[in-house]
């Protein structure tokens, strides 16, 4: 008999998971990105229950009460990877279909590049491979992603993000959230005290860590984006099938942005169920969808302009 689990262990860290769903169902790991939590997926969590899947939504390293360090290191993909093959340790899952949003999905992609043996297939939102991310940077990526250098400076970031959660109560319209989502920005990441750890992720990210080093992704994948993301350019959506060398699929939401599941739940499920070839047939996904076989790249890909 399968046991639900409301939390899991890695070392000295105890994290949070809604674990929902049919218990004997196929499981799908579904990891939020910045500043979202588990709570982020309950549009499209009850879409795939209804299909027979087992989800397991973790709240994340400085997320979860019991799972936030202080220091920068302790924030690598090779850390944050190894909590997301901690919980498939103690659900007893050998393997499971991953679905990440925003670091979430760069969490999937490492994951999935680095163990393949426990990852079965991927759905990357909004984020795409390191690699591509990075090609994309002269592209004029570079320009979308300014914050992520401000997030470096020490303390000062915490203080300002932290007093406009607190003060602005269209904190999470302002980013584009839809509510009800704007409005929980405040309590679940500001009041909840995540946000110091949030921001370990974005201060980690330069750190050398030989556990995740970007390498291609040998699974079956697919890669949602929405044209009306002011974070991701279009470029950097586009160069990902350079880094996939199984099955994939690069799915382009028109006038989309950036909170895929909050906003597009029913697109984000019917490509989840796509990739694990279980149709969806609600409102459905929308706008194009290009299949690619390992390592190929379309002519509209190679010559991807820097915006969307």
């Amino acid at each position: 008999m399968t046991t639900r689990l409301t939390r899991f262990g890695r070392g000295p860290y105890t994290f949070d998971v809604i674990d929902d769903g049919p218990a004997d169902g196929e499981p799908i790991v579904l990891l939020h990105g910045f500043p979202q939590r588990a709570s982020c997926w309950e549009l499209v969590a009850p879409i795939l229950h209804d299909k027979g899947f087992r989800t397991l939504a973790p709240d994340q390293r400085g997320y979860s009460p019991g799972a936030r360090p202080t220091r920068r290191r302790d924030y690598s993909q090779g850390e944050l990877v190894s909590d997301v093959l901690a919980l498939l340790d103690s659900a007893d899952i050998e393997r499971a279909h991953l679905v990440g949003h925003d670091w979430g999905a760069i969490v999937g992609w490492t994951a999935a590049a680095h163990h393949p043996d426990r990852v079965e297939t991927l759905t990357a939102l909004s984020v795409p491979h390191a690699g591509a991310f990075m090609r994309a940077m002269p592209r004029g990526q570079i320009l979308r992603s300014w914050y992520m250098a401000a997030f470096q400076i020490p303390v000062l970031p915490d203080k300002l993000l932290g007093r406009a959660m607190r003060t602005q109560p269209d904190f999470g319209e302002r980013m584009g959230l839809p509510q009800p989502f704007a409005s929980r920005v405040a309590t679940e990441i500001g009041d909840h005290g995540a946000l110091p750890g949030a921001l370990g992720w974005y201060r980690a990210m330069f750190l050398p860590d030989r556990r995740s080093a970007p390498r291609p992704v040998r699974v079956p994948t697919t890669f949602v984006w929405g044209d009306a993301d002011v974070a991701i350019s279009g470029a950097a959506a586009r160069l990902c099938s350079g880094w996939v060398e199984a099955n994939y699929e690069f799915i382009a939401l028109p006038g989309a942005d950036h909170w895929l599941p909050e906003a597009h739940p029913d697109e984000v499920a019917a490509a989840i169920l796509a990739r694990v070839n279980r149709p969806y047939t609600g409102s459905g996904a929308t706008g194009p969808v290009r299949s690619h076989g390992p390592g190929a790249a379309s002519a509209d890909e190679t010559s991807a302009q820097d915006t969307a």
